[in-house]
């Protein structure tokens, strides 16, 4: 019996998800696709490895002794891919958080490891960085990393950047040399979209009591702090190495007591690599040796959940 590996993968993110429409999702096909590559499985395997419910699916007995098995073969044909990939093309590396110039990082590592150079795409969110690094198409990806992570996939935290707040110079704080996070209480926190969807800004108003926001669309950093303008009560957040725009009006402020860090990693999948990737990592360890990117200080800095620096 030979097994089609891509009805393989759809059966392990719907275990994950135990729900086929985010599984689907995440492997950025239809659910009605997804539907029939297990329906396929089911029938290839002749016994039911799902029990829908209304809710979703369980795993039945079967299907639970079929998944690490299956987890096993799928790391395999990733290997096996691997070692007959061209070692001398570039390294395909997708960033995400775009308003946050995640690029500006990997400029600064991406001489260090030589040739081949690095190749950088644009992907929506760590979602959508986290299929194509399952689906093979980009072989690392840069940005913010929260949970949950498919399986497969694992992150190293490469840097943790204060975070500045930016506001217009008709806001009541706007005079202050550096502020507090509690400080912005009675502010509008101005975001880049929906605030559930912003993880990092979500977790910040909730943990420092901001219940006023407004949201805005993400198109570009100069139009999005023109727009805190409107509003001489809005603020937003801005990792404090990001150059910025020169928008007449507007301040940034370093935050303190605590100060804010934004985490950036490198993703990868878990197992199957570019040769080179591993050059990737070791030149972001040496530059963040060189300029102290892991420092932190649980006194002093926050951070949005328990996440030490990974060494």
């Amino acid at each position: 019996m030979d097994l089609d590996l891509a009805h393989v993968r759809a059966f392990v993110l719907a275990a994950r998800e135990l729900h086929f429409g985010r599984a689907a999702e995440t492997l950025s096909i239809s659910q009605q696709a997804l539907s029939k590559r297990i329906a396929r499985l089911e029938s290839q395997l002749g016994t039911e490895l799902f029990r829908r419910t209304g809710q979703g699916v369980l795993l039945t007995e079967t299907g639970r002794r079929f998944l690490e098995p299956a987890r096993r073969t799928l790391a395999a044909a990733d290997q096996a891919l691997a070692a007959v990939r061209d070692e001398r093309r570039p390294l395909r590396v997708d960033v995400w958080g775009h308003l946050y110039a995640p690029t500006r990082t990997l400029a600064q590592v991406a001489a260090r490891i030589g040739e081949p150079s690095l190749e950088f795409g644009h992907g929506r969110d760590v979602r959508s960085v986290a299929a194509a690094l399952l689906h093979g198409d980009i072989d690392a990806g840069f940005g913010r990393v929260h949970p949950p992570l498919p399986a497969g996939l694992t992150h190293r935290l490469v840097r943790l950047e204060p975070v500045d707040v930016i506001l217009g110079t008709d806001h009541p704080l706007a005079a202050e040399p550096a502020l507090r996070p509690e400080q912005l209480r009675d502010s509008v926190l101005w975001t880049p979209g929906a605030l559930d969807r912003l993880d990092f800004l979500h977790r910040f108003a909730e943990h420092f009591g901001i219940r006023a926001h407004a949201e805005g669309p993400n198109l570009g950093l100069d139009h999005f702090l023109t727009d805190i303008l409107t509003d001489p009560r809005r603020v937003t957040l801005i990792p404090a190495d990001v150059p910025l725009p020169q928008v007449p009006g507007i301040r940034s402020i370093p935050l303190m007591d605590p100060t804010p860090l934004y985490a950036w990693s490198l993703l990868r999948r878990d197992h199957e690599a570019h040769p080179r990737l591993p050059d990737l990592l070791n030149a972001f360890i040496t530059e963040a040796d060189r300029n102290r990117w892991l420092e932190y200080d649980p006194t002093r800095d926050w951070l949005p959940e328990p996440n030490s620096p990974d060494r």
